[in-house]
């Protein structure tokens, strides 16, 4: 903060650096288009120069930032809507209210009705599938797929790694909002990974011996 209030470059660049892929993410979410994201994210750094002096403390700095970004966000996707038809903005506008998980996926009839049918395999966390690209691009691509709220809570919780408090301060969340976003956006990234580690699984299994 010293720093950043002395006007040291090198410390600004260091927060760019390290928030203004996700900021350009979140914003993406309000507005209809990725350059108007971009400039989102550019008026908010500017906001940050000009008010770092200003700064209380009184949440964490990347809080603070992302803060300003849904602000104006939020401004500019109103100003845009009003200009722009509405079939362009209905890219995941309002969550889904469909089931989180398969229905065909649990018992509907017997003593056991409503347990799993076919549970989920539970994933390693240790394993190094986890790391590789490949799985890395399935995660980002289910992610994109996700109504824009989730998208947010999505992406910087499990990407971001934030806490819950600091998502539900920096998108002006409740805490049931947030915990109801996570869990319907976990459930469908899971979703998509478990054909792709089922297939990583069936490549690495070590061949049957003939009898």
């Amino acid at each position: 903060m010293d720093a950043l209030c002395a006007g040291d470059e090198r410390a600004f660049r260091k927060l760019v650096g390290a928030h203004h892929a996700t900021m350009v993410r979140v914003a993406a979410g309000f507005v209809p288009s990725r350059a108007v994201a971009e400039e989102v994210v550019q008026d908010t750094w500017l906001a940050v120069v000009n008010g770092v002096a200003s700064f209380e403390a009184r949440s964490s700095l990347k809080t603070w930032i992302f803060t300003i970004l849904v602000n104006q966000a939020r401004s500019r996707g109103e100003r845009e809507q009003r200009t722009t038809p509405f079939s362009s903005l209905a890219r995941g506008a309002a969550d889904d209210a469909g089931p989180t998980v398969d229905p065909d996926r649990f018992l509907t009839e017997g003593e056991w009705v409503g347990h799993w049918s076919r549970p989920p395999q539970p994933f390693d966390p240790t394993s190094a599938h986890l790391e590789d690209n490949e799985t890395r691009r399935v995660v980002e691509e289910a992610i994109a797929t996700l109504p824009v709220n989730q998208q947010r809570v999505v992406w910087l919780r499990d990407v971001e790694a934030w806490g819950a408090h600091e998502v539900c301060e920096a998108l002006g969340l409740s805490e049931a909002n947030q915990r109801v976003l996570l869990h319907r956006g976990r459930a469908k990234v899971r979703a998509a990974l478990e054909p792709h580690f089922d297939s990583l699984q069936r490549l690495s299994a070590p061949p049957s011996q003939p009898a």
